[in-house]
């Protein structure tokens, strides 16, 4: 089952003609968004955070495209760290929140009810509080009136989901200072050039059969994709990456991080996706597809399983070992199977260049569906009928 137009993948205007909020030129600019963003950091005082203080803890405030900002963090920090990172997208705020505590509300507009709702109460509790988002916005003039630090979005952008690492770099410095994470100001320029080189590999103009954000969008055409990381850092870019399929490419995707979702994406091999037959299959796990199938007589082929697996090379052997025997398992039963290893590199560098490509991946595979990857007019219904 195809989908996909691959012609209009290779036609530049045709793909800015349909991605009206220009997401692809968002998501190219991601590497300025970090160097926009360390200068913004460090004009609003970043170091006045906690009162350079380590906190007690630390609550991220995010929702929607902004709540992998909390992932991240929880991600880098330190195991042994004796400061816990709690992500909650809206109210109430945890009774235990205090004068010690750290609050880190992030939205873009600065207007999200859930962030902006905990970063006042956070503020009438005397808890330390960083914001970032939109300049003059009411999580701005909360900040303000709270006396702490409030780092404006450095670069436009048509949505949360584009404006990632405007949103996401104030927080790692920020968390790089107070002893929370390693992020140093280096390593985020690192980070700052890989995004740039995987935004050049996947330009528009880059043929769809070498531009591997786009091989990844038709490979996982016509499939139920399921992403799974396999450690810790990569369970992170597979949430990401469910995420970007679900919002911006409007395919329902799961994700799972090793070795924890093992068994579960191997138990849905036994499934009607895995083999291709739909629920008129009778052959089972790895019968794989009736050649003698008329599309005519017996109807459209079901969807098959796609499996994404996002690999970190630093990893030990049994992690790696669980990992390909995984992949072994969904090939032989006939799942359409893809794997992405991270570029070498600090930790930051190798879930930016992860990132970088399934968002890119997630954008294209919209633009061959046919949708603008920017706007949902199930979700501007939604929108109006709760507002």
């Amino acid at each position: 089952m195809v989908w996909v137009d691959e012609a209009r993948l290779d036609d530049v205007e045709a793909l800015a003609a349909l991605d009206s909020r220009d997401t692809l030129r968002a998501l190219a600019q991601a590497g300025a968004q970090v160097r926009r963003s360390l200068v913004a950091a460090e004009e609003a005082g970043i170091e006045r955070v906690a009162g350079g203080e380590r906190p007690r803890s630390v609550l991220v405030a995010a929702l929607g495209g902004s709540a992998v900002v909390g992932d991240v963090l929880d991600c880098l920090t330190d195991p042994g760290s004796p400061v816990p990172v709690m992500l909650r997208g809206d109210g109430p705020l945890p009774g235990w929140v205090g004068p010690l505590d750290l609050v880190v509300a992030v939205s873009q507009s600065g207007r999200a009810a859930g962030p902006l709702g905990l970063a006042a109460e956070a503020g009438r509790r005397g808890a330390s509080l960083l914001t970032v988002g939109a300049a003059q916005s009411p999580l701005a003039d909360v900040t303000a009136r709270a006396r702490g630090v409030h780092v404006e979005v450095a670069l436009p952008a048509p949505s949360s989901r584009t404006a990632l690492w405007s949103l996401l770099t104030p927080v790692l410095v920020a968390a790089d200072r107070l002893g929370l994470a390693d992020a140093p100001d280096d390593a985020l320029q690192r980070v700052a050039r890989v995004l740039d080189e995987v935004a050049e590999e996947c330009r528009p103009s880059s043929d769809a059969f070498v531009n591997p954000a786009k091989v990844v969008a038709t490979t996982l055409d016509g499939t139920v994709p399921v992403v799974l990381g396999d450690g810790a850092l990569t369970g992170v870019a597979a949430a990401r990456a469910a995420q970007m399929l679900s919002r911006t490419a409007r395919v329902p995707a799961t994700h799972g991080r090793l070795p924890d979702a093992a068994s579960a994406a191997v138990a849905a091999l036994d499934g009607p996706f895995a083999a291709g037959l739909g629920a008129r299959g009778t052959g089972g796990a790895g019968g794989g597809r009736d050649i003698f199938a008329d599309p005519y007589l017996d109807g459209p082929a079901a969807p098959r399983l796609g499996l994404l697996v996002l690999r970190d090379p630093t990893l030990g052997r049994e992690a790696a070992g669980l990992a390909d025997a995984v992949v072994a398992s969904a090939e032989d039963a006939g799942a359409v199977v893809l794997q992405q290893q991270a570029r070498a590199g600090h930790a930051l560098e190798r879930l930016a260049s992860l990132v970088g490509l399934v968002d890119f991946a997630a954008t294209y595979l919209a633009l061959g569906l046919g949708f603008d990857p920017s706007v949902s007019r199930h979700v501007t219904d939604l929108r109006d009928r709760t507002s």
